[in-house]
């Protein structure tokens, strides 16, 4: 009875959900468009059902687009991002994997972490954060140190810096490496290419340049590294991340049944991706491009510059470094409780240095880019920033 009494009272006392009004301009999650939100409301089907198979081979055919590539095996991961990588790792390395990181921020270190997990042998080749890496010393690595599987990160969260993978993937195949490519950021905002730069294996998310809501990782494997996983000697040790086990569920018939597949997280996943094929997935990436052109000229109109050089820069997600004798979590602050827009700051050796602005999705464009502006000039205003102006107007 006691029992019964205790769950009444907390039955009246609960609130229905209410989250408050955010304007997602961080690096991540990105605002959702309201299409998305009511495909997720749709009533669920089995993870075996026809129609969730139905929804799935779809967007599957999107996703490829978005990545650019033909492989058949490119399908979403039940799991945030970090599942992606996982997937990624896991897989392709294996006790005394030779694994070269080309390491410049937060999640080439993770990267590292998880091969290193895995009984890989991990060599790096370090720059300071918000720098990347040229083509020749890319390529001098790569043969210098002759390893199995070579990792890099596209769009490098942490620091805003972009990191071109034409010359890495070309010196992995010369001394027949396969190349694991970080596109968490990137994907669905910047231009991948998958096929044509040369990655074998590549993984996101959901909630950044597709502007969908966490829980999904998209990924992508090519012919080649499909084949080298079938040589590796021992079992991949993650049962809930093997990539043979999830081609029997998700591509073979009759599906063999693996896991409780979310029909929620893939109706929301594939209303995003038609969002961005009705829009053209190169306007997209335009879009993208303009906003961020808009955003650096209102910064450097606030006497304020950014942490990346120029032509290195990820287009949705900036790094404008904090002005001098300006307490960022100050001017976090105000954002959030004066106007409801969320941002974030720098971490690891960029703690206090940087502000994260993320310009993804819906805001991607010149009206919002200015409007984000304005506000963040003011809030600099009230942190004491003497140079800051309303930028935009």
């Amino acid at each position: 009875m006691a029992l019964m009494s205790e769950s009444k009272t907390v039955a009246r006392s609960a609130s229905s959900v209410q989250p408050p009004k955010r304007l997602l301009y961080g690096p991540g999650p990105s605002q959702v468009d309201n299409r998305v939100y009511k495909a997720m409301a749709k009533p669920i089907v089995g993870h075996l059902d026809p129609y969730f198979f139905t929804v799935f081979e779809e967007a599957t055919k999107m996703l490829k687009v978005v990545f650019g590539t033909e492989n058949p095996l490119t399908f979403a991961v039940s799991g945030t991002g970090s599942s992606g990588m996982e997937t990624a790792v896991a897989n392709f390395v294996e006790p005394g994997t030779k694994v070269a990181v080309f390491a410049n921020g937060y999640f080439c270190d993770r990267i590292t972490e998880m091969a290193r997990r895995q009984g890989g042998e991990v060599v790096r080749f370090e720059k300071p954060w918000g720098e990347t890496f040229g083509d020749d010393e890319a390529a001098e690595f790569i043969q210098r140190e002759r390893p199995q599987v070579v990792t890099y990160v596209t769009a490098e969260t942490s620091t805003g810096a972009f990191q071109p993978g034409k010359a890495i993937c070309a010196a992995a195949r010369a001394v027949d490496a396969v190349v694991i490519a970080d596109c968490v950021t990137s994907l669905g905002a910047m231009p991948i290419n998958v096929d044509e730069t040369g990655i074998d294996i590549a993984y996101s998310c959901t909630q950044k340049g597709l502007s969908c809501t966490p829980g999904l990782a998209p990924i992508t494997v090519s012919p080649r590294a499909w084949d080298r996983l079938k040589t590796r000697k021992a079992k991949v040790q993650s049962w809930y991340l093997d990539l043979n086990l999830l081609n029997e569920y998700y591509f073979q018939t009759p599906h063999k049944y693996h896991h409780t597949a979310s029909a929620t997280l893939l109706y929301g996943f594939h209303q995003a991706l038609s969002l961005i094929m009705e829009e053209g997935v190169e306007k997209r990436w335009e879009r993208h491009h303009q906003a961020h052109l808009t955003f650096i000229k209102g910064i450097e109109a606030m006497g304020l510059r950014l942490h990346v050089a120029q032509g290195k820069r990820i287009w949705n997600l900036n790094t404008p470094c904090v002005p001098e004798g300006t307490d960022d979590a100050k001017v976090r602050k105000i954002l959030l409780d004066e106007q409801g827009i969320e941002i974030a700051g720098g971490f690891g050796p960029l703690a206090g240095k940087v502000f994260r602005v993320g310009i993804m999705g819906p805001f991607a464009t010149t009206s919002n880019v200015r409007s984000f502006l304005r506000h963040f000039a003011n809030a600099l205003a009230a942190s004491g920033y003497q140079k800051a102006q309303a930028a935009g107007r």
